[in-house]
Parts: structure tokens; sequence; C-alpha cells
């Protein structure tokens, strides 16, 4: 017996989805009629998208196999659960690879926390089209291919490639996938299933893309993909139709001419209710690595999410720089409090934990609980955000009281320790909820929090925030005095730490010499955690760097485009510059 055959007597292998011909055959399953694929490890956990889709779909009766990280290589891994009924589901994994694989200078990442061993050896570069294109490789004239996760969902119209400095088709195109279902897709993927499985026509459902030969003249008509090559105000016209049509409530479909045929992206799928999150979190999850992977070594994201909770999906902050608003949506869904705290509880059952929940939140953790009313009836506006660099729309309405409760809850559960808040909290939102945010502020403070408490003011001179979207200056002196008269009172000593963006549009050097002055001067630190700006598709940012305009005025942006001087620039604020010009090799 060999060393995979013995890991197969762990009690809880019988609880995993089957990534092995020998599971299907305990299992008396001929075929299965899913198979998904993904650039991750197979970890049954509630974080992990494939995993999810996954239960949701056995729990509908399907039969899932689950491929992590294929050799491509070879059609060893690939061929191994046979060919699916239905189609195969293709990730690229919990993090886009382009990003997983190179930092912001393009220098190749040697970890992967979602690798056995965590040696970044077994991502492709561009994962979702090579496990297309592996596929086909190995099966003739098979089955649909599916794309999902946030590779493929950012990637869903043309859009800018930072890799390549080119403007890319979007990735149905290139990976000759059938469908791509974007955003969190619960209900696509049900929906698509289903048709699938009945013989008719999915290419109705929401949150649904595919390649027409036709155009769908009801939808937004797109400025085409050669149009976008040919102008970029064109390409920022396509991403304004792109990021003002993600909500469900009032979105339309959307009609990309690419070449001799047209990319359709069908409206958004309906968010989940309440009672359907607590659904999709109940789900079985074994919160493990599969054994098949485990003499491999251990995958180090799984410290951190397997006794994690997240609270609820979607956020409505919209830095220009990040990509949850368009792929998680810009509405909050929240799961009920009596979800959340069976699920700690239930985390008291697992022989391993030490009573530490290592996080409960969700994108913005001080965003659980509460919503705008026109939002919730109409969905998102178009031109107005709900918060940006200077002021929160009034509609808004910060109330931290939910969360102060279910922080409460959640700590008085026997058996367990702590139960900290790691995800990124919004200050501004502390700052303006005057009736519950200083309570809310005092609860992390005294209960919720280790050592230090990082926040993400990302940079301090305003024309820089602006383009970010993140507040001014002012709202993080006036939260830092609030921080720290509260350690004070408690007898605490606990501090900030600071998340920082080195050469984001509009930045200069003498604008990271500024925010060195400022994070010395007001700040009194010296920061070492700073990160040079990456453009990711499906963001603000990236058109801007790509394009070097504003998006709303079309007026001309400085854009640092050259590795050293954006090394540069993060030098200067963690002080690596010498007397005498500047010494190059810094990682971001």
């Amino acid at each position: 017996m060999n060393q995979q055959e013995k890991v197969y007597s762990n009690p809880i292998a019988k609880d995993f989805l089957p990534t092995t011909r020998k599971e299907m055959d305990k299992l008396g399953w001929k075929q299965c009629d899913v198979i998904l694929i993904s650039g991750d490890t197979y970890i049954d956990s509630p974080f992990i998208g494939v995993a999810t889709v996954g239960r949701i779909l056995e729990r509908l009766g399907y039969k899932v196999g689950i491929i992590g990280q294929p050799d491509v290589k070879s059609g060893k891994d690939i061929t191994r659960l046979g060919e699916p009924r239905l189609y195969w589901g293709v990730s690229g994994g919990s993090i886009d690879s382009m990003v997983s694989n190179y930092t912001a200078t393009k220098k190749f990442r040697n970890n992967d926390d979602y690798t056995p061993g965590g040696k970044n050896n077994k991502r492709p570069d561009r994962a979702t089209m090579v496990y297309c294109n592996l596929i086909r490789q190995h099966f003739k004239n098979t089955v649909p291919l599916v794309l999902g996760g946030i590779e493929a969902s950012l990637r869903r119209v043309t859009h800018y490639d930072f890799w390549t400095n080119k403007l890319k088709k979007p990735i149905l195109f290139d990976s000759k996938a059938d469908a791509l279902i974007y955003g969190m897709g619960e209900h696509a993927i049900r929906e698509l299933t289903e048709a699938m499985d009945r013989g008719e026509d999915w290419r109705k459902v929401r949150g649904v893309c595919y390649i027409s030969k036709e155009p769908v003249p009801e939808y937004h008509q797109l400025p085409s993909h050669k149009e976008c090559l040919e102008d970029k105000e064109k390409y920022i016209d396509l991403f304004d139709f792109f990021y003002d049509n993600n909500d469900p409530k009032g979105a339309k479909g959307l009609c990309e001419p690419v070449d001799t045929r047209y990319s359709i992206q069908n409206p958004p799928s309906p968010y989940l209710s309440e009672e359907e999150m607590d659904a999709v979190s109940a789900l079985p999850f074994t919160r493990e690595l599969h054994p098949f992977h485990q003499p491999e070594g251990k995958v180090k994201c799984l410290e951190t999410i397997k006794f994690s909770i997240m609270t609820h999906q979607g956020c409505w902050g919209e830095c220009n720089f990040c990509a949850i608003g368009v792929h998680q949506g810009r509405t909050i869904r929240t799961r009920s409090e009596k979800s959340i705290v069976q699920e700690a509880t239930d985390f008291t059952k697992y022989k391993d934990f030490k009573g530490i929940i290592s996080d409960l939140g969700g994108p913005t953790a001080n965003m659980y609980g509460y919503e705008c009313a026109k939002k919730e009836d109409f969905g998102t506006c178009d031109h107005q955000r709900c918060v940006d660099s200077k002021h929160i729309c009034g509609s808004m309405k910060p109330d931290h009281s939910r969360v102060i409760n279910l922080m409460k809850e959640v700590r008085e559960i026997p058996g367990i320790r702590k139960a900290f808040v790691a995800s990124g909290i919004r200050y501004d939102l502390i700052n303006r909820d005057k009736r519950q945010g200083y309570s809310y502020l005092k609860e992390l403070v005294q209960h919720h929090i280790s050592g230090q408490m990082k926040v993400a003011p990302e940079h301090t001179q305003q024309h820089v925030l602006d383009l970010m979207g993140k507040p001014g200056k002012n709202t993080l002196i006036e939260f830092k005095k609030l921080y720290d008269q509260l350690n004070k009172d408690m007898g605490k000593k606990q501090f900030l730490t600071y998340y920082l963006i080195a050469a984001h549009p509009g930045c200069t050097e003498d604008d990271m010499h500024e925010l060195k002055r400022f994070t010395t001067k007001e700040l009194k630190i010296n920061p070492e955690q700073a990160q040079v700006f990456i453009p990711t598709p499906g963001t603000y940012s990236a058109v801007i760097y790509y394009t070097e305009m504003d998006p709303i005025t079309r007026k001309k942006v400085f854009v640092e485009k050259d590795i050293k001087r954006k090394e540069k620039q993060k030098a200067i604020i963690q002080e690596a510059i010498k007397h005498k010009g500047y010494q190059s090799g810094f990682a971001s």
C-alpha cells in the first residue's frame, strides 16, 4: 500500500467531495455530473470558492468532483476523474494567478499560501486559460467549459493586462470556454446546472456571460474591442458601463463587439437573502485539506481560514484599486446572528480548536448589519458613490449596533477565548457613527485585537486620495486621537499599523516624501509596510494607469510606469535611500 492509499484511512476523508477515482468507486459513482478545477489545492472550506460551489451542487443532488492544482505538463491529474456528464467548472483559484505569481515590479513570488508546502510551483500563469487548454488537450469535443472565480470574473469584458501592458479581449475568447459565471454566482451556478441537466438553453441565466454571433439589442451596446484599442476614452466609456451594471436591482445586460462576434453579459444574478446566506454557511464543510494533498505538506492559508467566520458579503467602500465591489457587489448581504453564533459554537467541537477565532468579519468588518435603504430598493447609484475621498453619502447611515451585539454574543460562547477582528475596518465609518462608533471601537480595543490594529489610509496627499477613492488625512487624525485615548483610558499599549501604497496613479516622489513626513510627524511612526500599486483588472485605478486620464474629468494624470522609480517611491517611505542616490533591489 503506497502513501497516498494510506492517508485514506483518515476518518473524515469520506466527508470530502471526491478528488480521486478510488473515492468515486467508494461512492458507487461511474461518472461525475460536474468536475471543478482550481488553481488552489483542495481545501474544503467556505472561504474557498470551488469548495462552496461543490457543496451547493452536492446539496442539489449532483455528483461533484474537485481537482485542485492539476499538473499542467501531463494528463495524470486532469483525467483522473474521467469526463463529467454536464460540464467542467474552471477557476484560477481564490487569488488571481498573475497577482499570486508576480510582485508589482514583476518579480516571481516564491511562495503560495494556497499550495501544500508553500512553494509556488503549482499555479500556472493565467491559470484559467491553461486549465481550459489542458482539458481540451485530453478530452476532444468535450462537454462545456464554464469559467468562474475572481480571475475570470474581472476579465469578462475588454480589460487592461498589466503584465503585457495591453488591452486584452474578454477571457471567454482567449480561453475558448463556453460560459462564464461572474460575481459570487450562487444562484447562477444552480440555474445554469439545472438548465444543462434538463437540456434547456442556459444562455438566459442571469449572472452568465457567453459569446454570440448576434448582438442582444436590448442590452447596453458597449464600445467594441477594436474601438478601445484605438481610443483610450472609448475604453473608459466601456469600463463605466461595466462598473455601473453590477447590481441586480437595476443593471442591464452588456453587449460588446469583439472581432466578428459579441461578448454577452447577462444582468447580474440576484443577491442571496439572509436565509440563503445562512444556508450556504451551514453546508457540511470539513474545513480541512483533502488527504490526497496532505503528503505534500501543510497549506499556510488554512492557518487563517480554518477558524475564521465570514459575517457578510459585499463592500461599498469603492476604493479604486480594489476589485471587491465589482466581484462581490456594492450591497451588503448579511448572515444572521444565529447562524454566526452556531458556526462559532461548532468550532469548539474540533480537536485542534484552541478557543481562538482568527477573524470575525468580511471584506470590511464594520459594514455588517446595515445598508442604504434606497440601495436595497433600487440598487446602487450610477454616478453617486456611498463614500469617496471627501464625504459619505447622506443616505448611508453607519450603524454599528448590530455588529457590537454580535461580537458580544460570540465571545460569550463557552470555549471561545478570543474572537479577533482581522478584516479591514473603515475608520471613517466609525467617525461618522456618532451613536455607536465610539462603542464599537471600544469593543474592538478591549476584546477583539491584540497588540495592534491595522488600518488602510494608503496615502495622505489629497489629489492621490481622490484618485484612490480613500478618505482624507484629517479623518485618520481624528480616528487616531480616539483610538489612542481609548487605549490610554484602558491602560492598554496597543498600536495602529498602516497599509500604504506607493506609485499609485497621480503619486510622485514628492508625494511620497510628504507621506513620509506625515507618518513621522503626525503618526509618530517609521512605516515598515508599504506596497507598490498593482493595476488589476476590474478596477478604476487600472483604467487610470493604462489611459493616464482621470476617468471623470478625462484630464491627464501622472502615472509612474518605470519599475525602478516605482521601487524608489516605496523606498522613500521605508527610509531605504542612501544619502547619495538610490539602491535598487527592494521587493514589493
